[in-house]
C-alpha cells in the first residue's frame, strides 16, 4: 500500500523529493501519515477534496484483498 500511495502522490506534487509517508500498522487497519511540501498540500487535497477522496478510494479498493482498512491523513 505504501508504494501505491507514494506513486500517486509523487505524481501529483511539484516537489516529489519532499514526500514522506509514515505507516502505523494496526490489527485490522493501517494509518498512513503523508507529509508534503507546504506548497503542495493544495494539490494533494484538490478542489473540495476531490484528489484525496480519489486516492483514498483507490487505496481502499486495493486493500480489500487483504481484508484491511486503510486511512490516509495529510499531516502539516
Amino acid at each position: 500500500m505504501r508504494e501505491l500511495i507514494e506513486l500517486i502522490i509523487k505524481g501529483i506534487v511539484d516537489n516529489p523529493d519532499k514526500v514522506e509517508i509514515n505507516e502505523i500498522i494496526g490489527e485490522r487497519s493501517s494509518i498512513f501519515e503523508v507529509r508534503v511540501d507546504s506548497n503542495d498540500i493544495g494539490k494533494v487535497i484538490g478542489k473540495q477534496g476531490r484528489n484525496i477522496k480519489s486516492i483514498r478510494t483507490i487505496v481502499n479498493a486495493a486493500a480489500q484483498k487483504s481484508d484491511k482498512r486503510v486511512i490516509i491523513e495529510i499531516v502539516d
